[in-house]
């Protein structure tokens, strides 16, 4: 983050400035304003380290001043701001073109400490009268911007809907300390009007308007009487209204609150629609895996009344196939969308193959890397090739039966994965055959996952299988 780069801070001090700007767009709409994060560095310079925009109205700067110095005078003002701990406006408009601007410089206080300046850059070039509705937005603001001077703003114990958070031109109310609206944005009333509310909200309260139309928890009592900084979901006939509060305090006591609302009815609907879909999905998996186990569970069956060792082994390579996409299926089962966490994929499939081709020799079989996230379209066709490598060197390169070892190794960058098969077994005297199961492997590498792959006999002996190809899927998150 540019706080450290720039200046010397706490971490308890760079989280609250995160916290700042990661919930000050609220603050910028309300004020009409564009807000920039100022940093002092030790030597008497301040430096741009965060800039937002509002969306109610136009920016004053067409540029990104991030990382840029206060000018001489602009310091002036910020250093007062930060020595007096309390909002300072400039007297007079400073011209950007052919703009003139309204600065306030605004101390960010955190823990009895100013740490920085939020400055508020306002066009003071409008002629026209405000409206109501603009008033109150910037009344709003002002009482929001004093709680950053005095470390009350922004609330840590924040919680707003999981989504379709409220913006201030979804709409807007504003209430007393005793929780009576005393404003209505349109938008607002049009939200509540959707509930089944009817009439003029201010003067009254929000739990009484809607206490007749919704069941609401103590939670959600809480939020509508503007007391917590949470968020909630007001559902009433087939509309669903997503509410934010932001309380107002001074020094510790409630002096009002301002409520955000947006009518969320479409979104959750949409919401509710694809966790149909996710569930339908996975229920579709489940039912194949179950479909493709009893497949290999009659192929089993099969196998025993047959006194054919040729066929017997070609039942069981069919059963093993059929095992290993079962697997895929049953793992995506078990997850809300297209990608599954292939290690443990491969770690059965593994398993999988050395039991059914099991002699009495000893192999194992050892994986070293990660695959990470693989897409279902690619994970069915990369699990069948890895089983078949696996089988074909435990068949082939212990048959005289020794012991040993198959290692997969796996590096990963980016979307494009590079897989080695090796075993330490009697190894290859030319390319392989074409046979069923390399024919498999060949086909599904160059057809289903568009990559290359080689055979080569292994420096200290055994045979070695490089795959190299793209996939559709992000790798795994590193550990930290």
């Amino acid at each position: 983050m540019l706080a450290e780069r720039y200046g010397p801070l706490a971490p308890a001090d760079v989280e609250w400035l995160q916290l700042l700007t990661g919930d000050w767009q609220v603050l910028c709409d309300l004020a009409f304003a564009d807000l920039v994060l100022w940093l002092p560095t030790g030597d008497g310079r301040f430096v741009a380290i965060a800039q937002c925009r509002p969306s109610t109205g136009s920016t004053v700067y067409d540029y990104d001043i991030v990382e840029s110095v206060a000018a001489p005078g602009q310091c002036v003002q910020l250093q007062a701001a930060l020595n007096e701990r309390r909002p300072l406006r400039s007297r007079q408009p400073r011209r950007y073109g052919d703009v003139a601007i309204r600065e306030e410089a605004v101390p960010v206080v955190n823990d009895g400490r100013a740490v920085a300046v939020m400055a508020r850059h306002a066009n003071y070039g409008g002629a026209r009268t405000p409206s109501r509705l603009e008033l109150n937005y910037v009344e709003a603001a002002d009482n929001l911007v004093a709680m950053v001077a005095r470390g009350e703003y922004p609330q840590t114990a924040a919680r707003r809907p999981d989504s379709g958070a409220p913006r201030v031109g979804d709409g807007m109310l504003r209430l007393d300390a005793d929780g009576k609206v005393i404003y209505v944005s349109p938008n607002a009333l049009s939200c509540f009007h959707r509930l089944g509310s009817v009439g003029n909200l201010v003067g009254g309260t929000l739990v009484e308007a809607t206490t007749d139309l919704v069941d609401l928890d103590e939670q959600g009592c809480s939020v509508l009487a503007g007391e917590v900084p949470w968020g909630v979901d007001v559902k009433a006939r087939a509309a669903t209204v997503a509410v934010r509060a932001l309380p107002l305090t001074d020094s510790g006591h409630r002096t009002g609150s301002v409520l955000l609302c947006r009518d969320v009815s479409e979104l959750r609907r949409r919401e509710r629609q694809l966790v149909t879909k996710d569930a339908t999905i996975r229920e579709i998996h489940h039912r194949v895996k179950n479909n493709l186990q009893t497949v290999a569970a009659l192929l089993r069956m099969q196998s025993r009344r047959v006194s054919s060792p040729d066929v017997r082994a070609a039942l069981a390579e069919a059963m093993r196939r059929v095992a290993t996409i079962a697997v895929v299926h049953e793992t995506l089962s078990q997850t809300s969308d297209e990608t599954v966490e292939f290690d443990e994929v491969v770690r059965r499939t593994l398993r999988l193959a050395a039991d059914i081709t099991a002699r009495e020799n000893q192999v194992r079989t050892v994986l070293e890397g990660t695959f990470g996230q693989v897409s279902a379209e690619d994970a069915t066709a990369l699990a069948l090739v890895l089983t078949e490598l696996v089988t074909n060197a435990v068949e082939h390169g212990f048959a005289d039966g020794r012991s040993g070892t198959v290692q997969v190794v796996v590096n990963r960058d980016a979307d494009d994965l590079h897989v080695q098969v090796v075993d330490d077994g009697e190894g290859l005297d030319a390319q392989p055959g074409t046979g069923l199961g390399t024919q498999i492997v060949s086909t599904l590498v160059a057809n289903e996952l568009g990559g290359s792959i080689s055979w080569e006999r292994g420096p200290a002996g055994g045979t070695s299988v490089v795959i190299k190809t793209p996939l559709h899927a992000r790798p795994a998150s590193p550990v930290v």
